[in-house]
C-alpha cells in the first residue's frame, strides 16, 4: 500500500496557494476509502502562509484472491 501512496504522490501537481500565488508542498497523503472506490487524499501546504488545500485522486485498487496470499511455510521436524 505504501508503493500506490507514493506512486499516486508522484504524479500529481501541486495547487498553486491562492493567497500567496506559490506552489504549495507536499505534506502527506493517506487513504480515506477503499470501498466502492478507492481513494486517496494528499495535503498540500504553502511554505510561506501555512494555508492548507487538499485534493484526492481515485485508483484502481490491487485485489488479490485469498488463495493467493503469503503465508508461513510449514516445516516437517522429525519425532
Amino acid at each position: 500500500m505504501v508503493d500506490r501512496l507514493k506512486d499516486a504522490a508522484e504524479h500529481l501537481e501541486a495547487p498553486i496557494c491562492p493567497s500567496c500565488h506559490v506552489e504549495m508542498k507536499w505534506f502527506r497523503s493517506e487513504l480515506v476509502r477503499d470501498e466502492p472506490e478507492a481513494r486517496i487524499a494528499h495535503l498540500f501546504v504553502c511554505s510561506n502562509c501555512q494555508r492548507a488545500e487538499r485534493t484526492e485522486t481515485k485508483f484502481n485498487p490491487v485485489r488479490v484472491p485469498p488463495d493467493k496470499l503469503s503465508a508461513p511455510r510449514c516445516t516437517a521436524e522429525a519425532a
